[in-house]
C-alpha cells in the first residue's frame, strides 16, 4: 500500500467491531514456544507485526498453522521441533517485539535448544528495552534478558526462582521475565510490574498451559516454577487503542457509532478523559456507543502508565483537542523518542558534508524537533512539512533556542544562500 486517501466530511455511523490486540497476541505466540504441544490462539488480528511473527516461529522450525475462511483470525502453533534458534535480522528490524522470543530459551530447557540468537531490530530502541528491565546489554544470546537474581546454577541447569524490583515500568520486560519465571525452580516475586491488561492477558494464557502466576494485573506478580508446560487454546482480548480511536473519531466528526467487541474496563481513562470534554457515550457489558453531536470542551491531559490515559492514544487525543473550545495541555511522560530524535540530530550533523544535506539540515532539523513535540500526524494541523510555495517572510515558532542549533542553523543558511530551489521536508 503506497498511501491513503481519506475524503472526509462525513460523520462516522453505525457500528464497527474491534479486532484482537496485537500486544496482546505476540507475547502469546511467543509463549506458544515454550511448550512442545499445540496453541490455539483466537481473535488473532490481521495485521503486518503478526504476519512477520508467523514466519519468524516458522524459520525457528515451529509448525505455525494460519486459519482461513471463518477461521482466519485463528492460529495454532505447535513447537515440538525447534532446528533453528535464530531469528533473521530481516525478519526482526521492523519489529522490537521480536524480543519476546528470547523468554523461550532460558535454562529450563536448554536440554532442547542449547543457544538462542536474535539479532537487534534497532541498537538504540534494544539499548532502551534492556536498560529498561535492568538487564545487562548483550543482544547475543538469551541469557542477556535475564535479571540480577535470575542466575544459571550450571551451564545448561535451570533458572533459580529469585526476587526481583523493576527500576522503571515496562510492559515487554514484565512479559518476559514473566516467562522465563514460569520455568524456572522455585518461586519468583516481581515488583513495580506492568498492569496492562496484555499482561494480564499473557499471564491468562500461561495458567491455562500449566503455569502457576497470582497477581497478573497488579503490580507484584508471584510466579511459581513447573517443570512442564503443555497446549492450551486461548482468545486474545480486544484491542483497547483501536477501540479508543475509534471512539475519539466519531466524537471529532459529530457521529453516532457504536463501538462493538470492545472491553469497557480497559477504556475507562479514556472514557473519563472524553466525558471532560464533553463527549457522551452510554457503556455496556462488551460495547461502547459515542454520541458526537455536543460541543467539545477543552481539558488537560497526561500520559501515564495503565490505568492511566496510554501514551498509544495521545495523538489521538491532540487531534481532538484541536477542535475543542479553549486551550488543551498534553503532558507526555512515555514516550521516548522524542528524545532519541534529538540525539539522532544532533549525532548526524557534524559528519554531514553533502551541500544539499547542510541547506536543508536547517529546515529538517526544525521539523524534526516539531515532530518530536507533536508527532507526525499533527505536522499537517501545525501546518509544516506541507509541500507547496516557499514563503520567505513567515513567522516560524522558535523550537530550539539553543547555541549550537544556531550555529548549525547560520551554517547552513550561509552555505545555501543565493540558492532559489525549494527547501526539502520531510516525509
Amino acid at each position: 500500500m503506497d498511501k491513503i486517501v481519506i475524503r472526509g466530511g462525513n460523520p462516522l455511523l453505525g457500528t464497527v467491531r474491534i479486532s484482537g490486540a496485537k500486544n496482546a497476541a505476540l507475547p502469546c505466540m511467543a509463549a506458544a514456544l515454550l511448550t512442545d504441544e499445540p496453541v490455539i490462539l483466537e481473535n488473532i488480528p490481521q495485521v503486518r507485526d503478526i504476519e512477520t511473527t508467523r514466519k519468524l516461529l516458522a524459520a525457528m522450525g515451529a509448525e505455525v498453522e494460519l486459519g482461513y475462511g471463518r477461521a482466519h483470525h485463528r492460529t495454532t502453533i505447535c513447537a515440538r521441533t525447534l532446528a533453528a534458534p535464530e531469528a533473521s535480522y530481516e525478519l526482526v528490524k521492523t519489529m522490537r517485539a521480536s524480543t519476546l522470543v528470547l523468554g523461550r530459551w532460558s535454562p529450563a530447557v536448554a536440554a532442547r535448544v542449547s543457544r538462542c540468537r536474535v539479532d537487534a531490530p534497532s541498537a538504540l530502541a534494544l539499548s532502551i528495552s534492556i536498560s529498561r528491565s535492568g538487564a545487562p546489554r548483550r543482544e547475543d544470546h538469551a541469557g542477556a534478558w535475564l535479571r540480577r537474581g535470575h542466575h544459571r546454577s550450571s551451564k545448561g541447569g535451570r533458572l533459580k526462582g529469585a526476587e526481583i524490583v523493576f527500576d522503571k515500568i515496562t510492559v515487554t520486560g514484565t512479559e518476559d521475565l514473566l516467562m522465563a519465571a514460569t520455568l524456572a525452580d522455585g518461586e519468583t516475586v516481581m515488583q513495580n510490574c506492568a498492569r496492562e491488561p496484555e499482561v494480564a492477558d499473557l499471564a491468562a494464557l500461561l495458567n491455562a498451559m500449566g503455569a502457576k502466576i497470582h497477581g497478573a494485573g497488579t503490580s507484584t506478580i508471584r510466579i511459581k516454577g513447573v517443570d512442564k508446560l503443555h497446549g492450551a487454546r486461548h482468545r486474545i482480548i480486544p484491542d483497547r487503542i483501536e477501540a479508543g480511536t475509534f471512539i475519539i473519531a466519531a466524537a471529532l466528526t459529530g457521529g453516532d457509532l457504536n463501538v462493538a467487541g470492545c472491553d469497557p474496563a480497559h477504556l475507562t481513562a479514556i472514557l473519563q478523559k472524553l466525558a471532560e470534554n464533553g463527549v457522551k457515550t452510554a457503556v455496556k457489558a462488551d460495547s461502547v456507543r459515542v454520541m458526537g453531536d455536543h460541543p467539545l470542551a477543552a481539558a488537560d491531559m497526561n500520559t501515564e502508565e495503565y490505568p492511566g490515559f496510554p501514551t498509544d492514544m495521545q495523538a489521538q487525543y491532540m487531534a481532538l483537542a484541536t477542535q475543542a473550545a479553549g486551550t488543551s495541555i498534553v503532558t507526555e511522560n512515555i514516550f521516548e523518542n522524542a528524545s532519541c530524535t534529538r540525539r539522532n540530530w544532533c549525532a548526524w550533523a557534524p559528519t554531514s558534508r553533502s551541500k544539499a544535506a547542510a541547506r536543508s539540515f536547517a529546515e529538517e532539523l526544525r521539523l524534526a524537533r516539531l515532530r518530536s513535540c507533536l508527532g507526525p500526524a499533527r505536522l499537517r494541523l501545525a501546518g509544516a512539512g506541507r509541500p507547496g510555495r516557499r514563503r520567505r517572510n513567515h513567522h516560524r515558532p522558535c523550537l530550539s533556542p539553543r547555541p549550537w542549533l544556531r550555529k548549525h542553523r547560520r551554517e547552513a543558511e550561509r552555505r545555501g544562500r543565493g540558492n532559489s530551489a525549494r527547501r526539502q521536508h520531510l516525509p
